[in-house]
């Protein structure tokens, strides 16, 4: 009898529920539901619609009934850093405010009269983004909403609650937002008290591959069968990467609404070098940690298209680029292009040509992005002491050949693609090697290398 697993996987602008299984060998995913995630405006404040995502993942759940495959097992992974409190009631205090909001840069600047950025990066080697808990968490305790909160969770950490009652902060994700001190592997509550933060909202960090609970009561008779919600890397990009057959010489990028692009390491890069180069050291699966970058990825194509009203496909937006000999660069992690009114006008701004034709235009993104992984590889290369061979492009991304291709051109390096539901892979690793003990990183690994067929690819400049 096959056994099903599902995984909930959700990131900023959409939503999936992929069934797994192993037959002969090979680990084989289904989609069975896909849904719409987006950003909110409510006064003035830019917030998630979590009774939407809670809704559209019981309706995602409620599929595998219709379907007749009940999963025994259920993990949910998300975007990093946004939360959502509750009270001594365990009722939501809302809004639940996004990252992307841009309130929390005031109180960015504010802890940073209390702890400086280097300090905070030394404890805990977060990259001091404007969008970090840590501030997000800030904001609220000068605002009061903390006054009433009793809990803490991560999006998904609120998301498992919802479905079995239990309360759980896992470790992965609470990385993510700079809570974690990277010594300790647990809450930084020095920092915390610091700041005026209360400790006693957060829980001791769970592990992935652990089990959060059972349905509850009423869930169960909502969907009509009980399943185990299990702890993944509740990160997404911990998913991914985990789901990643990296090698002692290879180089990662998560490809999509951010570019993710870094190593593995089994200790944390606490440098100044590392620190100015923009890299950050988020947790992963058994207290590895992803040395990485964040790039603004697939958002800046997401926008563009948005823009022209859906009128191209990302098919035809990449043809148009193909066809362009423009290759003037901008940075795409520029300030001004995390929440732009208009992000054609924003990178036009940026390339000071405000006549800049759509192909034109999109061909800049496709090779800022390709430089920007290049000094990415070489930052790595530096700083971890080791010569990066090949990079692996997992993610919706990596379906984009033009891109992998200009990224093989720039870094020089092979690139490898194939694993595009590389976080769905690593969620449904994580409820395998819960179910069976014996299943370890590298042998989950390698069932990736035997499941699905990869593509590598050597382009030269």
């Amino acid at each position: 009898m096959v056994a099903y697993h599902l995984a909930i996987d959700i990131g900023a602008s959409s939503g999936r529920h992929i069934l797994g299984y192993i037959d002969n060998g090979k680990l084989h995913l289904e989609e069975i539901y896909r849904f719409e995630n987006f950003l909110c405006e409510e006064k003035g404040s830019l917030i998630w619609d979590i009774a939407h995502l809670v809704d559209e993942v019981k309706n995602g759940i409620k599929k595998c009934v219709e379907i007749g495959k009940i999963p025994t097992t259920v993990a949910i992974d998300t975007w990093g850093v946004d939360y959502v409190l509750l009270d001594e009631n365990k009722t939501e205090i809302l809004p639940a405010i996004a990252y992307r909001d841009n309130a929390v840069i005031e109180a960015k600047g504010r802890v940073e009269k209390i702890i400086s950025a280097s300090d905070n990066f030394f404890r805990n080697g977060i990259q001091p983004l404007n969008f970090n808990t840590i501030y997000q968490l800030y904001r609220d305790e000068l605002s009061g909403k903390l006054q009433n909160a009793k809990h803490f969770l991560m999006i998904p950490d609120y998301l498992a609650f919802k479905l079995t009652g239990v309360i759980k902060n896992e470790y992965t994700n609470a990385t993510t937002g700079a809570l974690i001190n990277a010594g300790t592997k647990s809450f930084d509550f020095e920092l915390l008290e610091k700041l005026g933060i209360k400790s006693e909202i957060f829980t001791e960090p769970s592990l992935p591959f652990e089990a959060v609970g059972e349905f509850s009561e009423a869930f169960r008779e909502e969907t009509g069968f009980n399943s185990t919600v299990v702890l993944c890397a509740t990160h997404d990009t911990a998913s991914a990467v985990m789901s990643c057959p990296l090698g002692d010489k290879g180089l990662y990028i998560s490809s999509g609404t951010w570019s993710l692009i870094g190593t593995e390491t089994t200790t944390p890069i606490l440098t100044d070098e590392a620190r100015l180069s923009g890299f950050t050291n988020e947790g992963g699966v058994n207290y590895r940690y992803r040395f990485l970058k964040n790039i603004m990825g697939m958002w800046l194509f997401q926008n563009i298209r948005k823009n022209l009203d859906k009128k191209y496909t990302y098919d035809e937006m990449m043809h148009l680029a193909e066809e362009s000999s423009y290759t003037k660069r901008f940075n795409p992690n520029h300030p001004s292009l995390t929440a732009p009114d208009n992000m054609i006008n924003a990178i036009k701004e940026l390339l000071g040509d405000g006549d800049l034709s759509l192909g034109d235009l999109l061909n800049s993104v496709y090779h800022s992005l390709a430089y920007s992984y290049k000094e990415a590889v070489q930052t790595v290369e530096r700083l971890c002491n080791k010569k990066i061979e090949l990079i692996n492009i997992v993610g919706g991304g990596s379906k984009d050949e033009y891109l992998n291709r200009l990224t093989s051109k720039y870094t020089g390096k092979r690139v490898v693609t194939g694993l595009s539901e590389a976080t769905a892979t690593g969620n449904l690793l994580a409820q395998l090697m819960y179910c069976d003990k014996n299943l370890t990183l590298e042998k989950a690994r390698e069932l990736v290398l035997n499941s699905f067929d990869f593509k590598e690819n050597f382009y030269e400049l």
